[in-house]
């Protein structure tokens, strides 16, 4: 009998292969055609107007906070970045796209379980078995090993494994994108805070400008010199001051708190943060930008993995339509007697390939296939509207540092003639020409146009750093190995 099943191994194992591949070709012909692939943007025509160009040329550097020269800031985007919680939300999804990868590595390759299974029976007396089994309690005991091995012969499980290792990639650059969204924002408030202090101490001196006015306005109206109504138009300018005072210590103490939930600190963290001079620095654009922004902008990247993953799901998808081949093996031991369980006579061993074919699901695997091509052409037009909404991003940001480098030059020479209307009044005090009123309307003025100046620069830097998160904030991607269902679009990146 063992000769007999050795001699025809062969033979089955050739038959058990033709018939295997017979089911394969039929397999193959009822997956449905894909007729609905949305195209994808093309990064190559991912330009700006050629008007818009700015003072210097460059993308931003990992850390472009550096450049600003201001240890505080250094100091509190570092906090930032070490235990601001928005990226542990971030850094918790990297964690979950891990497991999942975990998950669908661990279903590819040799699966070994051990099994036991003991039972007591009665057998019926007048059933298949006749006396002195039926009729009897047996206690039937089966340990037993049990080794299944997937050949995946169509790529299902090494698709399901790229799909989750480009869902973690996608999880990493969307980190990466939340640290830049975050230093950008602490940056942002931070500037936000030090204009306002530059602002109220302006306007603190403003006030007491005012108020000498106004009091200047008092002693002409004592000499008679003067109307009430003058020194009451002067009050109303102080209390149009003191409000705007009011106003700008409750957008500070407002600024402050945004900026500790930044930081997710306590409410003792930014006592020692102080006023310091809003720094001068020239934006810088990138003289071309097509394909590198991609490898720039880590939210391209997150949509581009996204894609990527989504073309290998479909892959696995389409893989479920062919025949599963498995190879299975078991050995063990069963006995209706247990001291007979460890005896020679007692083991089982099973060997041998299983075939499982797909023939009638009621449409449930083609349903699947067009739910993947479905989310496949969801996530690509995503991507096509990510990179639109980048190049709108840096385009405006561009756009409004132009305008407003035009509006603070303007204002420079606005600057300039308030500090010689000054100056000759200041001359004409000292000659005896003009009342000190004079003077300190001149000042006023003067303080006025400050006022605005500080407010253009604030409003210049917040740009700057929008330029600057818009530009993929110093983010450069390694260069994928690109899916052979990619198109150049989508797999291209920055060398």
């Amino acid at each position: 009998m063992t000769k007999l099943f050795k001699s025809n191994l062969p033979s089955q194992w050739g038959r058990v292969g033709a018939t295997a591949l017979l089911l394969a070709t039929a397999g193959c012909v009822s997956i449905p055609a894909d007729h609905d692939v949305l195209p994808q943007q093309d990064m190559a025509r991912a330009q700006l107007a050629a008007n818009i160009k700015l003072a210097r040329d460059g993308w931003p550097e990992a850390q472009w906070w550096t450049r600003y020269d201001d240890p505080q800031l250094n100091r509190l985007i570092a906090q930032a970045l070490k235990e601001g919680p928005t990226l542990q939300v971030a850094a918790a999804r990297i964690g979950s796209a891990r497991a999942a990868l975990s998950v669908d590595s661990s279903a590819a390759g040799v699966n070994v379980d051990f099994t036991a299974d003991s039972n007591r029976q009665r057998y019926s007396a007048n059933g298949f078995f006749p006396p002195p089994i039926g009729g009897s309690y047996y206690t039937e005991t089966t340990p037993q090993f049990v080794a299944n091995y997937d050949f995946d012969w169509w790529g299902k499980h090494k698709a399901a494994i790229s799909a989750a290792l480009g869902e973690v990639n996608a999880r990493q650059a969307d980190y990466a994108q939340a640290e830049q969204t975050l230093a950008a924002e602490v940056a942002q408030s931070y500037f936000t805070l030090q204009g306002d202090w530059a602002r109220l101490d302006n306007l603190q001196h403003m006030q007491a400008l005012q108020m000498e006015l106004v009091a200047d306005k008092a002693k002409r109206i004592a000499h008679g010199v003067a109307s009430s109504d003058a020194e009451r138009l002067a009050e109303v300018d102080l209390g149009n001051l003191k409000q705007q005072k009011t106003q700008l210590e409750t957008h500070i103490a407002h600024e402050r708190e945004a900026l500790r939930a930044l930081l997710g600190a306590d409410a003792q963290a930014l006592t020692d943060l102080g006023p310091r001079p809003l720094p001068e620095l020239p934006p810088a654009l990138p003289a071309s930008l097509g394909i590198e922004l991609l490898a720039r902008r880590p939210d391209l990247q997150a949509a581009r993995w996204h894609v990527e993953a989504s073309l290998d799901r479909i892959e696995a998808t389409q893989a479920a339509f062919y025949p599963d081949v498995n190879l299975m093996a078991s050995f063990g031991s069963d006995t209706i007697t247990f001291d007979k369980l460890l005896s020679l006579a007692s083991r089982t061993l099973y060997f041998g390939p299983t075939v499982t074919l797909p023939l009638f699901d009621s449409g449930r695997l083609k349903a699947r296939l067009g739910v993947a091509r479905t989310e496949r052409n969801e996530l690509i037009a995503d991507y096509n509207q990510s990179v639109i909404n980048a190049v709108r991003e840096v385009a405006q940001a561009s756009v409004s540092l132009q305008g407003l480098q035009k509006q603070i030059d303007e204002q420079a020479a606005t600057v300039v003639a308030s500090k010689a209307v000054l100056h000759s009044a200041e001359a004409r005090y000292k000659q005896g020409l003009a009342d000190h009123a004079n003077l300190l309307s001149a000042e006023l003025a003067l303080s006025k146009q400050q006022d605005t100046t500080l407010q253009l620069k604030d409003q210049q830097l917040l740009t700057n750093v929008g330029l600057i998160k818009a530009l993929g904030g110093g983010y450069q991607a390694q260069a994928p190995a690109p899916t052979k269902q990619t198109s150049p679009a989508i797999s291209a990146t920055a060398q």
